[in-house]
């Protein structure tokens, strides 16, 4: 198993979960800095190491009338604040090629969304800047399939690599988890993140966007722990009711402490990993 260092932090190997969390997208300056601060103290507190992720435009939305978010120039000066302010990493995902170079400038992990992970091209540019690669599984490829996506990235000399369970398509508007996806993809030696919130996650459930179901995230994230991945990455929002994007499967910062006890529980008790 590959270890992916990202200054203090490590990822993968016998090093203990981390945690990628934040806002589904960038909803303003404040919000987003207050939201990384809290989830900071909440993580710190627990001696969780911590990598904040919020998007700075969601381009992969259902309807023309979604929320995006600020865009590229306005959404990184965000993150790049929240950065230097707050001295922790980030993470963001990008949707074309344009965006790459600009990205990687502040950007610590660059992530492909699900939709785009077979992209070549946006998979190899992504590899190309050296940063750390996020590619979240497709809700339509089996497990296996990430090797050839891993090979992608490879191919550009990057072994910076992490891979992101997501959910399959289970039927219309519905996701559902295997988690012995987890130990197929740490299989391919580089570590694996469980998304338990776009687990969740009801695709076009509400017509014009997403539904979810919020109350199974905790049971979820306990299970995909107590399996054996290398980290959670947990949409957080202070009130995810009145969130502009993907309300329904984010959870609260109450909800997130109480969790990250728990999963800070069975981590204690389950030592061995896939």
């Amino acid at each position: 198993m590959k270890e992916i260092k990202l200054g203090q932090i490590k990822i993968g190997g016998n090093n203990p979960i981390v945690l990628i969390a934040g806002p589904c997208v960038i909803e303003s300056e404040k919000k987003s800095l207050e939201a990384a601060k809290r989830i900071k103290a909440i993580a710190a507190g627990l001696k969780i190491p911590f990598i904040f992720k919020s998007s700075f435009d969601k381009a992969n939305r259902l309807s023309i009338g979604s929320f995006r978010g600020p865009g590229i120039e306005e959404g990184l000066e965000i993150l790049n604040k929240i950065k230097d302010k707050l001295k922790i990493p980030v993470l963001s995902d990008v949707h074309c090629t344009d965006d790459i170079d600009r990205a990687a400038e502040v950007l610590d992990i660059i992530q492909i969304p699900a939709l785009l992970c077979r992209q070549t091209d946006i998979v190899v540019a992504a590899a190309e800047t050296g940063r750390v690669v996020n590619i979240k599984k497709g809700q339509f490829l089996a497990p296996w399939d990430m090797l050839q996506l891993v090979k992608k990235v490879e191919s550009a000399g990057n072994r910076s690599i992490l891979l992101t369970e997501r959910g399959f398509s289970f039927g219309y508007n519905n996701l559902v988890s295997d988690l012995r996806s987890l130990g197929i993809m740490r299989g391919f030696g580089y570590p694996v993140i469980y998304d338990a919130t776009h687990s969740v996650q009801l695709p076009g459930g509400k017509g014009k966007s997403s539904g979810g179901e919020r109350k199974f995230v905790e049971g979820l994230s306990r299970a995909a722990v107590a399996f054996g991945c290398d980290g959670l990455f947990l949409e957080v929002h202070s009130n995810p009711g009145q969130a502009l994007c993907d309300g329904p499967n984010m959870i609260d910062l109450v909800t997130l402490k109480k969790l990250l006890r728990q999963v800070k529980k069975i981590e204690s008790v389950v030592s061995c990993k896939w």
